[in-house]
C-alpha cells in the first residue's frame, strides 16, 4: 500500500528547519506521490516558580521569555510559508498547520499527529538535541515509520530511491522496518540487503534465500551482503557501506525504549539520529 499522507514536523525553536530541508522533505513526498501536511509549533516556556526578587535584578525572565517566544513565533510563520511555497513549486497537495504548545509538551504533540498518517518526516541537523528529541519520541510513540532526513544539502536533479539498502538482522525491528518501507522498495532502481556481521549475534532462522523469496512476492529483486563490522560500531560500518556502495536511502530498524521519558537507544540508531548519512526510514 503507498504512502499518502505524510506528516512533515518542523522545528521553530531554539534553531528553526532550514529552508533546504524542507525542500528535501517536499522533494522526497513528491516522489512518493503523497498528500503532505507541515506542523509546527509556536512554543512557549512555562516558568516553573515564580522569580524571586534578586532574580529580577539581574535578569527580567518575564521579558526574556516573551522574547523568546517571539522569536518561535516568527520560525514557525517563516517555516510554514517556506513550506507552501516549496510545496507549490513541486505541484504537491499540501496543508500547513500552526499549533501552540509548551516546550516540554512538544515532542508528545508531534507524535499524537504521527499516529494519524503514513509516515513522517523529521529533517535533522547534526547537532540539533531538539529535532532528536521530536524524532525519538515519534519513532518510539507513534506505532509508525519516520524517516530522518539529513540537513545541510538541496534537492539533486536525480530523484530519490535510486539505491536504497536496507539493513537486515533478522530481528523484530528489522522486520517492522522492511514491511513499513514496502512503498518506498517499490519506487526503488535498485536494493541492496546488508548484514552487519561480528558485530552483535544475529538471531533468526532465515536465510538470505528466504528473504529474497519473500520480496519476489512484491516483484522485487534484491541483491545481498554481508560486511564484517571489523570492530567498528554497526552504524559506523552501515554508514561506510552507503558511501562505498552509493545509495541514496536507509531502511532499518529503530533499536530502544522508552523509560520515564528518557530513551535507551540502541548503537546503530543512536549513530543515525546523531548524523544520517542519507534518508533513513526508522520503524519501532
Amino acid at each position: 500500500m503507498a504512502f499518502k499522507d505524510i506528516l512533515l514536523a518542523l522545528t521553530s525553536y531554539p534553531a528553526p528547519t532550514p529552508d533546504t530541508s524542507i525542500d528535501c522533505a517536499v522533494a522526497l513526498a513528491a516522489g512518493l506521490g503523497a498528500q503532505v501536511t507541515a506542523l509546527a509549533f509556536e512554543s512557549e516556556a512555562k516558568l516553573m516558580h515564580s522569580p524571586n526578587m534578586f532574580t529580577n535584578m539581574l535578569v527580567d525572565v518575564p521579558q526574556l521569555l516573551l522574547e523568546e517566544r517571539a522569536k518561535s513565533i516568527a520560525h514557525a510563520k517563516h517555516l510554514l510559508e517556506y513550506f507552501r511555497a516549496s510545496a507549490t513549486r513541486q505541484r504537491l497537495t499540501h496543508e500547513a498547520l500552526l499549533r501552540k504548545g509548551i516546550a516540554f509538551q512538544i515532542p508528545d504533540a508531534f507524535t499524537e499527529h504521527a499516529k494519524l498518517h503514513d509516515l513522517t518526516i523529521v529533517p535533522l541537523q547534526e547537532g540539533n538535541s531538539v529535532e532528536q528529541w521530536y524524532a525519538e519520541a515519534i519513532i518510539f510513540g507513534s506505532g509508525r515509520p519516520v524517516i530522518l532526513m539529513p540537513g545541510g544539502k538541496r534537492p539533486g536533479a536525480a530523484p530519490f530511491f535510486q539505491r536504497v539498502t536496507v539493513a537486515w538482522d533478522s530481528s523484530r525491528p528489522a522486520a517492522r522496518a522492511l514491511a513499513d518501507a514496502l512503498p518506498v522498495l517499490e519506487k526503488a532502481k535498485h536494493i541492496q540487503v546488508v548484514t552487519i556481521t561480528n558485530e552483535k549475534k544475529i538471531s533468526g532462522t532465515h536465510s538470505p534465500a528466504d528473504l529474497a523469496s519473500h520480496l519476489l512476492k512484491h516483484g522485487l529483486e534484491a541483491k545481498f551482503d554481508f560486511v564484517d563490522a571489523k570492530g567498528r560500531s554497526a552504524g559506523a560500518a552501515l554508514a561506510d557501506y552507503l558511501d562505498s556502495t552509493g545509495s541514496d536511502f536507509l531502511v532499518m530498524g529503530a533499536y530502544g525504549h522508552s523509560r520515564i521519558k528518557e530513551f535507551i537507544l540502541g548503537g546503530a540508531t543512536r549513530n543515525m539520529l546523531d548524523s544520517p548519512p542519507v534518508p533513513v526510514l526508522l520503524s519501532h
